[in-house]
């Protein structure tokens, strides 16, 4: 189930954990530092913050968190693996990494590319780090091969 971030609102997000969803899903869509560019109406805390408290609500670990990173729009690879590094913080189990692809030029510009090798590169990290699994490649986004991400994770 993918969900927005409820503008914090805790009961929202509960009302949602208690429908017992297999994975849960809140796209964080970029780094720190750009959010408040990318993400004006948000906050990354904010957003890692909603992924810990639907984790910590199920301590059984009946339900799988997920998130997404869009990359391109001018992040550092640092910076992605620290994205990457908050959600396993929180307890993320699957994360989804895809190239950003500007869907009109009212929206935020192109910075790069990032090459095939860079985006196996993420996945590499992203399972030395503990998700239970990771897409990464150009044109991944969140609901990429999501069937298999559930079998994978036992959903």
């Amino acid at each position: 189930m993918l969900i927005p971030d409820f503008q914090g609102c805790e009961s929202a997000l509960m009302t949602v954990v208690e429908s017992m969803p297999e994975i849960l899903n809140h796209n964080i869509e970029t780094v720190k530092r750009l959010y408040p560019i990318a993400r004006p109406q948000a906050s990354y805390e904010r957003s890692l913050n909603l992924l810990k408290k639907a984790k910590d609500s199920q301590p059984d670990g009946g339900m799988l968190t997920k998130s997404g990173i869009m990359v391109g729009v001018g992040e550092t690879f640092g910076e992605v693996i620290e994205a990457l590094s908050d959600l396993r913080e929180v307890g993320c189990d699957i994360v989804t990494i895809g190239q950003y692809l500007r869907p009109s030029p009212n929206h935020i510009p192109i910075e790069r590319y990032y090459e095939p090798a860079e985006f196996e590169e993420l996945k590499r990290i992203g399972f030395e780090m503990g998700f239970k699994h990771v897409e990464s490649a150009p044109l991944v986004r969140s609901s990429y091969h999501a069937e298999r991400q559930a079998e994978h994770c036992g959903g």
